[in-house]
């Protein structure tokens, strides 16, 4: 198998005296789609916190190609290529739907204040490129006909696939999603998956999936990492991963 795109090792994330994530290794390679599972509160969540900037972790290394993120702050992570979801939708709530793809583009806008503020040729194209990157992927999840609705007023599943394809936008090439099928119906569910494998399929976006709904987890990924207690389990194809006793005992018999 090729280098990993994203290689985590020996991931230490400690408040106080609670050992929140200990030792765990996880590589992602370019258009995987790899699941991170485990009960309620087993540090998956930590381990997405620490990846993306939000913890400085207590120790081990997190390496983008030849690149060490730990410890970098969240907003250089993400200009890095690595974004992410998180288990409550977090929208500009008061913004249209339109201005929140809009917004998320703004680091990627290759023009400075200056020509901002003179409205030169340079920004207008970037403007212009932004606007229709924004449309296309409304268009793709079926919301281009609500472009200029606040976001706020969005059915809860379209708010969801929209804070999914605002990371889109951005261009990344690692997507965390934290839990993006709670609170869905299986209509909602399944549309979900579809995008999933899409943005592997189509857009070469690698992704790192954390999720309780089981079928989705187990349709849709290519390998599943196992936490509990913040400790490794196991790891291994959904196959390996469904018939594994200590899995069974520690998750998925708990479902």
């Amino acid at each position: 198998m090729s280098q990993p795109l994203l290689s985590v090792n020996g991931l230490m994330m400690r408040f106080g005296g609670l050992l929140a994530v200990n030792n765990v290794n996880l590589d992602l390679h370019k258009k995987e789609i790899v699941s991170l599972i485990g009960p309620n509160g087993a540090g998956k969540t930590t381990v997405f916190n620490c990846l993306t900037g939000f913890y400085k972790p207590t120790g081990g290394t997190i390496m983008l190609r030849d690149q060490h993120l730990e410890g970098l702050p969240g907003q250089q992570i993400a200009r890095m290529g690595v974004v992410r979801t998180f288990q409550h939708v977090r929208l500009f709530r008061e913004m249209t739907v339109i201005e929140n793809l809009l917004v998320a583009q703004h680091q990627q806008l290759k023009t400075g204040l200056f020509s901002g503020l003179l409205k030169t040729p340079a920004f207008r194209r970037a403007q212009e490129e932004a606007l229709d990157r924004a449309a296309t992927w409304l268009d793709r999840i079926g919301l281009l006909q609500h472009a200029n609705r606040q976001a706020s007023n969005l059915a809860y599943g379209d708010q969801r696939r929209l804070e999914i394809v605002r990371c889109m936008v951005t261009q990344p090439e690692i997507l965390m999603l934290d839990e993006p099928a709670a609170g869905l119906n299986p209509k909602e569910t399944k549309e979900l998956d579809e995008l999933i494998a899409e943005l592997r399929d189509h857009h070469d976006t690698t992704i790192l999936l954390i999720e309780h709904d089981m079928k989705l987890v187990m349709g849709i990924s290519d390998r599943i990492y196992v936490v509990n207690q913040g400790t490794p389990l196991a790891n291994g194809t959904p196959e390996e991963i469904r018939n594994n006793p200590d899995v069974i005992r520690a998750y998925l018999g708990e479902a």
